[in-house]
């Protein structure tokens, strides 16, 4: 039986997950398990029977969910809403005594109020179960065993069935974070868009809790992001045990030849707190991760970790969060916009600070570390300041839009080139129009 699914990701990274979806479908599933089908933003559309829907949960690191369409239909109002809702045979897919959750999310909907159409999506629901059972499902908020979302655009109402749970970004390593983490599916997204392959050196000298190296780990290692948690379709009347078994048989198997087989991984990392190092070594270890060296490293001193050029990607702090990362390596505290205001005491004296705020003198001794020291490297750094290329005084070869959340944010890449530093031209925003990269 064949499925339509929706696979929402972060926002800039839809091509990437499509291409992702492809490479599962081309490696890991017979043909027509399963098949990608329209970007649109926020996420990736494809068909595919139930084994298609179990692999895009196990495999896909970038996607946020994997969602399995139950119906579609013009509306006017929440009566029609709730009638979409209680003509679905949900009791072929969970029973009442699973707790239920329900979402819904709008662009342009007529709707006065998107919390009475999630009461209405609920009330209809409980009303078919109690029906065809004679009992309701309890509603859990928190950690519920069933989650339906409602999308909602001007014109058309579209019922979905969560498969996953967990969103998928939760790998289950990350338990110790630094200051604003970066989600491990935008992490991996990212790599993807830099090229990255196993056996590039790959280097992140602002590494935090270490989730760009975690998540190039388990690539080169072949972990299976979805390997050791567990998912919403186990819970569910048709999950097809026999096939979920073989997939993740395979996953494994994946998993140990390639940790046989794995020497230097050739992915290095380092940063100006210790505390936030002892966080990272902490998170390798849950991800059964080995072999990604780490050093007490000020960006500003960084060298390259390997002879061969490789790719620097970074998530640099910005603002107060350099305080955050402590003491550097030489045990220097840097100041900060705070400490600077507080230092003077009063706001004239914040103002004049500014003229030489921490913040560019830390991106303009970044920049000449990368142009005098990493020749040869291609360097992506994602930023939510378009004037970042300005501050590093580098030249940026191309430009991403991507969200972090819902912070607007741009992957800026350096081509390290011998002679690349030269005067460039800004725009507005400080930013080169070079346009935005193509994933690899």
């Amino acid at each position: 039986m064949s499925f339509e699914f929706f696979v929402p990701c972060p926002r800039g990274l839809e091509a990437a997950l499509a291409a992702e979806l492809a490479d599962t479908a081309a490696n890991r599933l017979p043909p027509g398990a399963l098949q990608p089908g329209a970007e649109v933003p926020g996420g990736v559309h494809f068909r595919g029977n139930w084994a298609g829907g179990m692999a895009a949960n196990l495999h896909s690191r970038i996607a946020s969910r994997v969602m399995l369409k139950i119906a579609q239909r013009p509306y006017r109002s929440e009566q029609d809403v709730y009638a979409l809702a209680r003509e679905q045979r949900w009791e072929q897919w969970f029973s009442a005594n699973e707790t239920l959750r329900v979402d819904v999310t709008a662009i342009k909907s007529p709707l006065r109020s998107l919390e009475f159409a999630t009461l209405r999506v609920k009330d209809a629901i409980c009303d078919r179960l109690r029906e065809v059972s004679g009992a309701r499902p309890s509603i859990d908020t928190a950690l519920p065993d069933v989650r339906v979302f409602a999308f909602l655009t001007a014109t058309d109402c579209t019922l979905y069935l969560d498969t996953s749970g967990e969103p998928l970004f939760k790998r289950g390593w990350r338990l110790d974070k630094g200051a604003a983490p970066l989600r491990e599916n935008l992490a991996a997204g990212i790599l993807r868009l830099t090229g990255w392959t196993p056996g590039t050196p790959l280097y992140d000298p602002m590494c935090g809790s270490g989730t760009f190296l975690a998540e190039a780990a388990q690539v080169a290692l072949a972990i299976a992001p979805g390997i050791d948690r567990r998912f919403a379709f186990e819970k569910f009347r048709q999950f097809d045990s026999a096939a979920w078994r073989h997939l993740k048989s395979a996953a494994t198997a994946a998993r140990d030849d390639a940790r046989r087989a794995a020497r230097d991984l050739q992915i290095y990392g380092s940063d100006i707190s210790g505390d936030m190092l002892d966080k990272a070594r902490a998170n390798f270890q849950r991800a059964g991760l080995a072999n990604v060296p780490l050093k007490q490293v000020d960006a500003r001193d960084m060298a390259p970790p390997a002879a061969t050029p490789g790719i620097v990607v970074a998530n640099p702090p910005y603002g107060e969060r350099i305080e955050v990362r402590g003491r550097n390596a030489r045990g220097e505290a840097r100041p900060t916009a705070r400490s600077l205001r507080e230092s003077n005491g009063d706001d004239e004296g914040f103002r004049r600070a500014q003229t030489d705020a921490p913040d560019s003198e830390f991106f303009q001794a970044l920049g000449d570390a990368l142009k005098q020291r990493f020749t040869g490297w291609r360097a992506f750094i994602l930023t939510s300041d378009r004037k970042l290329p300005g501050q590093l005084r580098l030249r940026e070869s191309a430009k991403t839009p991507l969200y972090n959340g819902a912070l607007e944010c741009r992957l800026f890449r350096f081509d390290l080139i011998a002679g690349s530093v030269r005067q460039r031209p800004a725009n507005a925003d400080g930013a080169s129009e070079d346009g935005a990269q193509k994933p690899v």
